[in-house]
């Protein structure tokens, strides 16, 4: 199993909205941006990702699975991106800030700090272990 964070901006779509679409899930569309384009094509079902709101809140709030491997984005005219599918399995007890990554020395290196601009990043098994920690699953 592969760990990965996705973000969104939750004005968009949030944790709650992907929440209520259910067991369905819904398209992870809309990548435009070619590293994180690569990054959906290494996604495997059963892997899990972070779900992080970005612009607003700035912070890891629940945790997505994938249902369906990378496919030709529908919202693409070009048919040059791919989207995934996804579903929601549980939100953090604690939201994880930004500037509590930030804070805590075990995520320097975290790819969210190098590459704050990425939108779809993987997440070493180590970071995923410590964030969860972080955010208290409930």
């Amino acid at each position: 199993m592969n760990y990965w964070l996705l973000k969104s901006e939750p004005n968009i779509w949030s944790i709650d909205q992907q929440k209520k679409v259910g067991l369905k899930g819904s398209i992870w569309d809309g990548v435009r941006n070619y590293q994180a384009a690569n990054n959906l094509k290494k996604m495997r079902i059963g892997d899990l990702c972070f779900f992080y709101h970005s612009n607003i809140g700035k912070e890891i709030v629940g945790i997505v699975t994938i249902t369906k491997e990378a496919f030709l984005d529908p919202t693409d005219k070009l048919k040059k991106f791919v989207a995934v599918r996804v579903k929601f399995k549980e939100k953090l007890k604690y939201p994880v800030s930004l500037k509590k990554i930030k804070e805590n020395k075990k995520l320097k290196n975290l790819q969210l700090l190098r590459q704050s601009r990425l939108s779809v990043m993987p997440i070493t098994t180590k970071y995923w272990k410590i964030i969860l920690k972080m955010g208290s699953i409930t």
